[in-house]
Protein backbone atom coordinates (compact mmCIF):
# COMPACT_ATOMS: atom_id res chain seq x y z
CA UNK A 1 0.00 0.00 0.00
CA UNK A 2 1.28 3.45 -0.95
CA UNK A 3 1.52 5.66 2.16
CA UNK A 4 0.93 9.30 1.28
CA UNK A 5 3.53 11.76 2.62
CA UNK A 6 1.08 13.56 4.94
CA UNK A 7 -0.13 10.21 6.30
CA UNK A 8 3.48 9.15 6.87
CA UNK A 9 4.20 12.42 8.71
CA UNK A 10 1.13 11.93 10.89
CA UNK A 11 2.12 8.33 11.56
CA UNK A 12 5.67 9.20 12.59
CA UNK A 13 4.30 11.94 14.87
CA UNK A 14 1.96 9.40 16.46
CA UNK A 15 4.56 6.65 16.94
CA UNK A 16 7.52 8.71 18.14
CA UNK A 17 5.91 11.71 19.83
CA UNK A 18 2.20 11.55 20.70
CA UNK A 19 1.98 7.90 21.74
CA UNK A 20 5.12 7.86 23.94
CA UNK A 21 4.04 11.11 25.62
CA UNK A 22 0.54 9.79 26.27
CA UNK A 23 1.72 6.48 27.73
CA UNK A 24 4.22 8.28 29.93
CA UNK A 25 1.61 10.74 31.16
CA UNK A 26 -0.87 7.94 31.90
CA UNK A 27 1.91 5.87 33.53
CA UNK A 28 1.27 2.97 31.19
CA UNK A 29 3.85 0.27 30.47
CA UNK A 30 3.05 -1.27 27.08
CA UNK A 31 6.23 -1.35 24.96
CA UNK A 32 8.18 -3.54 27.40
CA UNK A 33 5.27 -5.99 27.59
CA UNK A 34 5.07 -6.21 23.82
CA UNK A 35 8.82 -6.89 23.65
CA UNK A 36 8.45 -9.60 26.31
CA UNK A 37 5.62 -11.30 24.40
CA UNK A 38 7.62 -11.18 21.17
CA UNK A 39 10.54 -12.86 22.90
CA UNK A 40 8.29 -15.50 24.49
CA UNK A 41 6.54 -16.37 21.22
CA UNK A 42 9.95 -16.77 19.56
CA UNK A 43 10.93 -19.52 22.01
CA UNK A 44 10.59 -23.19 21.00
CA UNK A 45 7.09 -24.33 21.92
CA UNK A 46 8.29 -26.97 24.40
CA UNK A 47 10.17 -24.31 26.36
CA UNK A 48 7.36 -21.79 26.05
CA UNK A 49 4.79 -24.30 27.22
CA UNK A 50 6.87 -25.13 30.28
CA UNK A 51 7.19 -21.45 31.15
CA UNK A 52 3.47 -20.85 30.61
CA UNK A 53 2.65 -23.84 32.82
CA UNK A 54 4.79 -22.33 35.58
CA UNK A 55 2.94 -19.01 35.14
CA UNK A 56 -0.34 -20.93 35.35
CA UNK A 57 0.67 -22.49 38.67
CA UNK A 58 1.76 -19.12 40.04
CA UNK A 59 -1.47 -17.39 38.95
CA UNK A 60 -3.72 -20.08 40.39
CA UNK A 61 -1.75 -20.15 43.64
CA UNK A 62 -1.92 -16.37 43.91
CA UNK A 63 -5.69 -16.37 43.31
CA UNK A 64 -6.16 -18.95 46.07
CA UNK A 65 -4.63 -16.51 48.56
CA UNK A 66 -5.98 -13.13 47.38
CA UNK A 67 -9.39 -13.79 45.77
CA UNK A 68 -12.26 -14.82 48.11
CA UNK A 69 -14.06 -17.02 45.57
CA UNK A 70 -10.96 -19.09 44.81
CA UNK A 71 -9.78 -19.14 48.42
CA UNK A 72 -13.03 -20.79 49.49
CA UNK A 73 -13.19 -23.04 46.42
CA UNK A 74 -9.66 -24.40 46.85
CA UNK A 75 -10.24 -25.00 50.55
CA UNK A 76 -13.45 -26.93 49.85
CA UNK A 77 -11.63 -29.15 47.32
CA UNK A 78 -8.36 -29.40 49.25
CA UNK A 79 -6.72 -28.22 46.01
CA UNK A 80 -2.97 -27.57 45.90
CA UNK A 81 -2.04 -25.18 43.05
CA UNK A 82 1.66 -26.04 43.37
CA UNK A 83 0.96 -29.40 41.67
CA UNK A 84 0.22 -27.57 38.42
CA UNK A 85 3.88 -26.77 37.89
CA UNK A 86 4.62 -30.50 37.52
CA UNK A 87 1.43 -31.49 35.72
CA UNK A 88 -1.17 -29.11 34.24
CA UNK A 89 -3.62 -32.02 34.34
CA UNK A 90 -4.31 -31.18 37.98
CA UNK A 91 -6.32 -28.26 36.62
CA UNK A 92 -9.06 -30.80 35.93
CA UNK A 93 -9.71 -30.96 39.68
CA UNK A 94 -11.22 -27.47 39.47
CA UNK A 95 -14.73 -26.82 38.16
CA UNK A 96 -15.30 -24.65 35.14
CA UNK A 97 -16.02 -20.96 35.59
CA UNK A 98 -19.06 -19.45 33.86
CA UNK A 99 -20.65 -16.02 33.44
CA UNK A 100 -23.39 -17.08 35.83
CA UNK A 101 -20.81 -17.70 38.56
CA UNK A 102 -19.14 -14.34 37.85
CA UNK A 103 -22.47 -12.50 38.12
CA UNK A 104 -23.46 -14.41 41.24
CA UNK A 105 -20.14 -13.95 43.05
CA UNK A 106 -19.71 -10.27 42.17
CA UNK A 107 -16.84 -8.63 44.09
CA UNK A 108 -15.77 -12.01 45.51
CA UNK A 109 -14.22 -12.65 42.08
CA UNK A 110 -11.82 -9.73 42.61
CA UNK A 111 -8.63 -9.47 44.67
CA UNK A 112 -9.22 -8.17 48.19
CA UNK A 113 -6.30 -5.72 48.24
CA UNK A 114 -7.51 -3.62 45.29
CA UNK A 115 -7.96 -0.32 47.09
CA UNK A 116 -6.13 2.43 45.21
CA UNK A 117 -5.85 0.49 41.96
CA UNK A 118 -7.03 2.05 38.73
CA UNK A 119 -9.88 -0.22 37.61
CA UNK A 120 -11.44 -0.62 34.16
CA UNK A 121 -14.73 -2.42 33.56
CA UNK A 122 -15.39 -4.27 30.31
CA UNK A 123 -18.80 -5.70 29.45
CA UNK A 124 -18.90 -9.02 27.65
CA UNK A 125 -20.68 -9.02 24.33
CA UNK A 126 -23.49 -11.38 25.22
CA UNK A 127 -23.17 -13.40 22.00
CA UNK A 128 -22.42 -16.51 24.06
CA UNK A 129 -24.73 -15.91 27.02
CA UNK A 130 -25.97 -13.26 29.40
CA UNK A 131 -23.47 -10.39 29.71
CA UNK A 132 -21.17 -9.85 32.67
CA UNK A 133 -18.70 -7.12 33.67
CA UNK A 134 -15.02 -8.10 33.68
CA UNK A 135 -12.62 -5.86 35.58
CA UNK A 136 -9.01 -5.08 34.73
CA UNK A 137 -6.41 -3.15 36.70
CA UNK A 138 -4.01 -0.93 34.77
CA UNK A 139 -1.37 -3.66 34.58
CA UNK A 140 -3.82 -6.08 32.98
CA UNK A 141 -5.15 -3.40 30.62
CA UNK A 142 -1.58 -2.66 29.51
CA UNK A 143 -1.02 -6.34 28.80
CA UNK A 144 -4.14 -6.39 26.64
CA UNK A 145 -2.90 -3.38 24.65
CA UNK A 146 0.56 -4.92 24.26
CA UNK A 147 -0.92 -8.12 22.84
CA UNK A 148 -2.94 -6.17 20.25
CA UNK A 149 0.18 -4.24 19.21
CA UNK A 150 2.18 -7.45 18.90
CA UNK A 151 -0.53 -9.19 16.89
CA UNK A 152 -0.76 -6.38 14.36
CA UNK A 153 2.98 -6.12 13.95
CA UNK A 154 3.00 -9.85 13.16
CA UNK A 155 1.05 -9.12 9.97
CA UNK A 156 3.17 -6.12 9.02
CA UNK A 157 1.09 -3.29 10.49
CA UNK A 158 3.29 -0.91 12.49
CA UNK A 159 2.20 2.01 14.62
CA UNK A 160 3.16 4.67 12.07
CA UNK A 161 0.82 3.01 9.55
CA UNK A 162 -2.70 4.38 9.64
CA UNK A 163 -5.53 2.20 10.94
CA UNK A 164 -9.28 2.58 10.76
CA UNK A 165 -11.88 1.34 13.22
CA UNK A 166 -15.59 0.84 12.55
CA UNK A 167 -17.74 2.11 15.42
CA UNK A 168 -21.44 2.55 16.07
CA UNK A 169 -23.00 5.97 15.53
CA UNK A 170 -25.23 6.96 18.44
CA UNK A 171 -28.18 9.35 18.14
CA UNK A 172 -27.02 11.41 21.13
CA UNK A 173 -24.15 13.88 20.88
CA UNK A 174 -21.25 13.10 23.19
CA UNK A 175 -20.08 15.82 25.61
CA UNK A 176 -17.26 18.02 24.33
CA UNK A 177 -14.76 16.63 26.85
CA UNK A 178 -15.44 13.04 25.73
CA UNK A 179 -15.05 14.02 22.08
CA UNK A 180 -11.75 15.79 22.76
CA UNK A 181 -10.41 12.78 24.66
CA UNK A 182 -11.38 10.44 21.81
CA UNK A 183 -9.73 12.77 19.28
CA UNK A 184 -6.50 12.78 21.27
CA UNK A 185 -6.64 9.00 21.61
CA UNK A 186 -7.06 8.61 17.85
CA UNK A 187 -4.13 10.97 17.26
CA UNK A 188 -1.91 8.91 19.57
CA UNK A 189 -3.02 5.59 18.07
CA UNK A 190 -2.79 6.90 14.49
CA UNK A 191 -6.38 5.75 14.11
CA UNK A 192 -9.54 7.05 12.47
CA UNK A 193 -13.05 6.03 13.51
CA UNK A 194 -15.78 5.53 10.94
CA UNK A 195 -19.22 5.71 12.52
CA UNK A 196 -22.16 3.88 11.00
CA UNK A 197 -25.64 2.73 11.90
CA UNK A 198 -27.56 1.07 9.06
CA UNK A 199 -26.55 -0.79 5.90
CA UNK A 200 -28.51 1.20 3.34
CA UNK A 201 -26.77 1.72 -0.04
CA UNK A 202 -26.35 5.43 0.72
CA UNK A 203 -24.73 4.69 4.09
CA UNK A 204 -22.42 2.07 2.61
CA UNK A 205 -21.39 4.45 -0.18
CA UNK A 206 -20.60 7.15 2.39
CA UNK A 207 -18.54 4.64 4.39
CA UNK A 208 -16.53 3.72 1.29
CA UNK A 209 -15.79 7.36 0.53
CA UNK A 210 -14.46 7.82 4.06
CA UNK A 211 -12.31 4.69 3.77
CA UNK A 212 -10.81 5.88 0.47
CA UNK A 213 -10.18 9.34 1.92
CA UNK A 214 -8.28 7.89 4.90
CA UNK A 215 -6.32 5.24 2.98
CA UNK A 216 -5.51 3.08 6.05
CA UNK A 217 -3.19 0.10 5.97
CA UNK A 218 -5.43 -1.86 8.35
CA UNK A 219 -9.19 -1.79 8.93
CA UNK A 220 -10.63 -3.32 12.09
CA UNK A 221 -14.29 -4.24 12.51
CA UNK A 222 -16.94 -6.94 12.57
CA UNK A 223 -16.96 -9.24 9.54
CA UNK A 224 -20.71 -8.69 9.10
CA UNK A 225 -20.05 -4.96 8.58
CA UNK A 226 -17.24 -5.41 6.05
CA UNK A 227 -19.23 -8.13 4.31
CA UNK A 228 -22.09 -5.70 3.69
CA UNK A 229 -19.59 -3.12 2.42
CA UNK A 230 -18.01 -5.72 0.14
CA UNK A 231 -21.40 -6.70 -1.30
CA UNK A 232 -22.20 -3.06 -1.96
CA UNK A 233 -18.85 -2.43 -3.65
CA UNK A 234 -19.19 -5.51 -5.82
CA UNK A 235 -22.70 -4.52 -6.93
CA UNK A 236 -22.15 -0.76 -7.31
CA UNK A 237 -18.55 -0.53 -8.52
CA UNK A 238 -17.33 -4.01 -9.35
CA UNK A 239 -15.12 -3.89 -6.26
CA UNK A 240 -12.44 -1.50 -5.08
CA UNK A 241 -9.22 -1.24 -3.07
CA UNK A 242 -8.43 1.24 -0.30
CA UNK A 243 -6.53 -0.76 2.36
CA UNK A 244 -4.26 -3.79 2.70
CA UNK A 245 -5.55 -5.71 5.71
CA UNK A 246 -8.96 -6.32 7.21
CA UNK A 247 -8.69 -7.46 10.84
CA UNK A 248 -11.88 -9.35 11.64
CA UNK A 249 -13.05 -9.60 15.26
CA UNK A 250 -16.06 -9.68 17.55
CA UNK A 251 -17.99 -12.43 15.79
CA UNK A 252 -17.62 -15.51 13.64
CA UNK A 253 -15.94 -14.93 10.29
CA UNK A 254 -17.79 -17.17 7.84
CA UNK A 255 -15.83 -18.62 4.88
CA UNK A 256 -18.16 -16.98 2.34
CA UNK A 257 -17.68 -13.61 4.08
CA UNK A 258 -13.89 -13.98 3.88
CA UNK A 259 -14.02 -14.82 0.17
CA UNK A 260 -16.34 -11.91 -0.65
CA UNK A 261 -14.31 -9.37 1.36
CA UNK A 262 -11.00 -10.54 -0.12
CA UNK A 263 -12.36 -10.45 -3.66
CA UNK A 264 -14.47 -7.28 -3.61
CA UNK A 265 -12.22 -5.16 -1.38
CA UNK A 266 -8.95 -6.69 -2.66
CA UNK A 267 -7.36 -7.07 0.75
CA UNK A 268 -5.90 -9.68 3.03
CA UNK A 269 -8.33 -10.88 5.71
CA UNK A 270 -6.86 -11.66 9.14
CA UNK A 271 -9.07 -13.28 11.75
CA UNK A 272 -8.40 -12.54 15.40
CA UNK A 273 -10.00 -14.21 18.39
CA UNK A 274 -10.50 -12.03 21.43
CA UNK A 275 -12.92 -11.66 24.29
CA UNK A 276 -13.83 -8.94 26.75
CA UNK A 277 -12.77 -11.45 29.39
CA UNK A 278 -9.14 -11.74 28.19
CA UNK A 279 -8.46 -9.42 25.27
CA UNK A 280 -6.84 -10.92 22.14
CA UNK A 281 -5.76 -14.51 22.77
CA UNK A 282 -5.35 -15.95 19.25
CA UNK A 283 -4.47 -14.46 15.88
CA UNK A 284 -4.21 -15.56 12.28
CA UNK A 285 -0.69 -14.33 11.88
CA UNK A 286 0.60 -16.96 9.45
CA UNK A 287 -0.40 -16.05 5.90
CA UNK A 288 -2.29 -18.83 4.16
CA UNK A 289 -2.90 -20.73 7.41
CA UNK A 290 -6.19 -22.28 8.44
CA UNK A 291 -5.57 -21.71 12.13
CA UNK A 292 -5.12 -18.97 14.72
CA UNK A 293 -1.98 -19.01 16.87
CA UNK A 294 -2.84 -19.06 20.57
CA UNK A 295 -0.86 -16.62 22.70
CA UNK A 296 -0.24 -19.16 25.44
CA UNK A 297 1.98 -16.83 27.52
CA UNK A 298 -1.21 -14.78 27.93
CA UNK A 299 -3.92 -17.46 28.25
CA UNK A 300 -3.80 -21.19 28.95
CA UNK A 301 -6.20 -23.09 26.62
CA UNK A 302 -8.25 -26.24 27.20
CA UNK A 303 -11.20 -27.95 25.57
CA UNK A 304 -14.37 -28.99 27.41
CA UNK A 305 -16.44 -31.84 26.05
CA UNK A 306 -19.77 -31.02 24.39
CA UNK A 307 -22.54 -33.22 23.08
CA UNK A 308 -22.01 -35.16 19.88
CA UNK A 309 -24.13 -33.03 17.57
CA UNK A 310 -22.15 -29.90 18.30
CA UNK A 311 -18.79 -31.64 18.37
CA UNK A 312 -19.39 -32.99 14.85
CA UNK A 313 -19.70 -29.41 13.57
CA UNK A 314 -16.10 -28.71 14.50
CA UNK A 315 -14.50 -32.15 14.22
CA UNK A 316 -10.91 -31.72 13.09
CA UNK A 317 -8.37 -34.45 12.46
CA UNK A 318 -5.56 -32.40 14.03
CA UNK A 319 -7.19 -31.11 17.20
CA UNK A 320 -9.41 -31.89 20.15
CA UNK A 321 -12.92 -30.56 19.55
CA UNK A 322 -15.29 -29.00 22.05
CA UNK A 323 -15.91 -25.77 23.95
CA UNK A 324 -12.90 -23.53 24.36
CA UNK A 325 -11.86 -22.98 27.99
CA UNK A 326 -9.30 -20.34 28.95
CA UNK A 327 -7.33 -19.32 32.02
CA UNK A 328 -5.96 -15.78 31.84
CA UNK A 329 -2.38 -15.39 33.06
CA UNK A 330 -2.10 -11.58 33.26
CA UNK A 331 -5.16 -10.24 35.11
CA UNK A 332 -4.64 -10.39 38.86
CA UNK A 333 -7.44 -7.99 39.67
CA UNK A 334 -10.05 -10.49 38.49
CA UNK A 335 -8.41 -13.83 37.62
CA UNK A 336 -10.53 -16.10 35.43
CA UNK A 337 -9.56 -19.74 35.91
CA UNK A 338 -11.00 -22.43 33.60
CA UNK A 339 -13.51 -20.02 32.07
CA UNK A 340 -15.97 -21.54 29.58
CA UNK A 341 -16.02 -19.12 26.64
CA UNK A 342 -19.18 -20.52 25.04
CA UNK A 343 -17.31 -20.80 21.72
CA UNK A 344 -16.70 -24.12 20.01
CA UNK A 345 -13.34 -24.86 18.44
CA UNK A 346 -10.72 -27.50 17.78
CA UNK A 347 -7.51 -27.03 19.75
CA UNK A 348 -4.36 -28.56 18.34
CA UNK A 349 -0.62 -28.04 18.02
CA UNK A 350 1.36 -27.07 14.94
CA UNK A 351 5.06 -27.93 14.73
CA UNK A 352 7.24 -24.95 15.61
CA UNK A 353 4.19 -22.80 16.39
CA UNK A 354 2.42 -24.21 19.44
CA UNK A 355 -1.25 -24.20 20.42
CA UNK A 356 -3.56 -23.33 17.54
CA UNK A 357 -7.32 -22.93 17.13
CA UNK A 358 -9.18 -24.36 14.16
CA UNK A 359 -12.77 -23.95 13.03
CA UNK A 360 -14.24 -21.58 15.58
CA UNK A 361 -18.02 -21.81 15.87
CA UNK A 362 -20.07 -19.20 17.71
CA UNK A 363 -20.38 -15.44 18.14
CA UNK A 364 -22.94 -15.19 15.38
CA UNK A 365 -24.39 -11.76 14.67
CA UNK A 366 -27.34 -11.10 12.42
CA UNK A 367 -28.89 -8.24 10.48
CA UNK A 368 -32.36 -7.06 11.51
CA UNK A 369 -34.66 -4.76 9.54
CA UNK A 370 -36.20 -1.97 11.64
CA UNK A 371 -38.21 0.84 10.13
CA UNK A 372 -37.07 0.03 6.62
CA UNK A 373 -33.34 0.00 7.49
CA UNK A 374 -30.99 -2.93 8.08
CA UNK A 375 -29.10 -2.92 11.41
CA UNK A 376 -26.42 -5.33 12.61
CA UNK A 377 -27.14 -6.84 16.02
CA UNK A 378 -23.75 -5.61 17.26
CA UNK A 379 -24.92 -2.06 16.48
CA UNK A 380 -28.18 -2.64 18.37
CA UNK A 381 -26.15 -4.04 21.26
CA UNK A 382 -23.94 -0.94 21.31
CA UNK A 383 -27.06 1.24 21.41
CA UNK A 384 -28.58 -0.69 24.30
CA UNK A 385 -25.30 -0.69 26.20
CA UNK A 386 -25.52 3.09 26.20
CA UNK A 387 -28.54 2.83 28.50
CA UNK A 388 -26.55 1.00 31.18
CA UNK A 389 -29.68 -0.82 32.27
CA UNK A 390 -30.03 -3.76 29.86
CA UNK A 391 -28.80 -7.13 31.07
CA UNK A 392 -29.58 -8.94 27.83
CA UNK A 393 -31.74 -8.67 24.73
CA UNK A 394 -33.21 -10.74 21.96
CA UNK A 395 -35.11 -9.75 18.84
CA UNK A 396 -37.95 -11.94 17.65
CA UNK A 397 -38.47 -11.63 13.91
CA UNK A 398 -41.12 -12.95 11.56
CA UNK A 399 -44.06 -10.79 12.58
CA UNK A 400 -45.26 -7.45 11.22
CA UNK A 401 -42.47 -5.67 13.15
CA UNK A 402 -39.55 -7.04 15.17
CA UNK A 403 -40.10 -7.59 18.90
CA UNK A 404 -37.27 -6.35 21.12
CA UNK A 405 -37.25 -8.53 24.24
CA UNK A 406 -35.30 -6.97 27.11
CA UNK A 407 -33.94 -8.31 30.39
CA UNK A 408 -33.43 -5.29 32.65
CA UNK A 409 -30.91 -4.77 35.40
CA UNK A 410 -32.51 -4.55 38.88
CA UNK A 411 -32.05 -0.78 39.07
CA UNK A 412 -33.70 -0.10 35.69
CA UNK A 413 -37.22 1.27 35.16
CA UNK A 414 -39.30 0.15 32.21
CA UNK A 415 -40.64 3.65 31.55
CA UNK A 416 -37.18 5.21 31.14
CA UNK A 417 -35.94 2.40 28.92
CA UNK A 418 -39.01 2.48 26.71
CA UNK A 419 -38.84 6.27 26.35
CA UNK A 420 -35.23 6.12 25.09
CA UNK A 421 -35.92 3.29 22.66
CA UNK A 422 -38.97 5.09 21.26
CA UNK A 423 -36.71 8.09 20.62
CA UNK A 424 -34.53 5.87 18.45
CA UNK A 425 -36.97 3.64 16.58
CA UNK A 426 -40.46 4.95 17.35
CA UNK A 427 -43.18 2.38 16.65
CA UNK A 428 -41.02 0.41 14.20
CA UNK A 429 -40.32 -2.10 16.94
CA UNK A 430 -42.37 -3.72 19.68
CA UNK A 431 -41.06 -3.97 23.24
CA UNK A 432 -41.38 -6.87 25.61
CA UNK A 433 -39.82 -7.00 29.07
CA UNK A 434 -38.82 -10.49 30.20
CA UNK A 435 -36.65 -12.21 32.80
CA UNK A 436 -33.71 -14.51 32.10
CA UNK A 437 -35.86 -17.64 32.29
CA UNK A 438 -37.76 -16.46 29.20
CA UNK A 439 -34.70 -16.12 26.96
CA UNK A 440 -35.03 -18.41 23.94
CA UNK A 441 -32.07 -20.73 23.39
CA UNK A 442 -31.23 -22.46 20.14
CA UNK A 443 -29.83 -25.84 19.14
CA UNK A 444 -28.67 -28.93 20.97
CA UNK A 445 -26.52 -26.99 23.45
CA UNK A 446 -29.20 -24.34 23.99
CA UNK A 447 -26.96 -21.77 22.30
CA UNK A 448 -27.78 -18.12 22.87
CA UNK A 449 -28.70 -16.06 19.80
CA UNK A 450 -29.70 -12.41 19.62
CA UNK A 451 -32.15 -13.04 16.79
CA UNK A 452 -34.83 -15.70 17.27
CA UNK A 453 -38.04 -16.61 15.43
CA UNK A 454 -41.24 -14.93 16.63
Amino acid sequence: MLIFPHHLAQGLLAEFVAYPLATRREKREIASKEAWLKAEMARPFAERRQRSQKALAELVGWAGVHVPYYKDLFASLNFDPAKLEQDAGWLNDLPYLTKDIIREQGERMMRQDREGLRIHGCKTGGSTGVSAIIYYDQEAADWSSAVTHYARRSVGKHHFMRELHFASRFPEKFPLRARVIEHIKCLCMNRTNIFFDDFSPASLEAIWRQVRRNRPVLVHGHPSTLYQLALHMADAHGGGKAFDIFESSGELLEPHQRRTIETALRCRVVDRYGLAEFGVVAYEGHKGSTWRDVYDPIAWPEIAAVDGSDASAIAHERGQSGELVLTGLKNRLMPLIRYRTGDLAALGEEPDRGFVLYDLVGRIHDVVRIGGKDYATHYIQDMLDRLGSIREFQIAVGGAVPVLRLVLEPHATREEVEARIRQWWGQSIELEFIDTTQIQLQGGRAKFRHVVPA
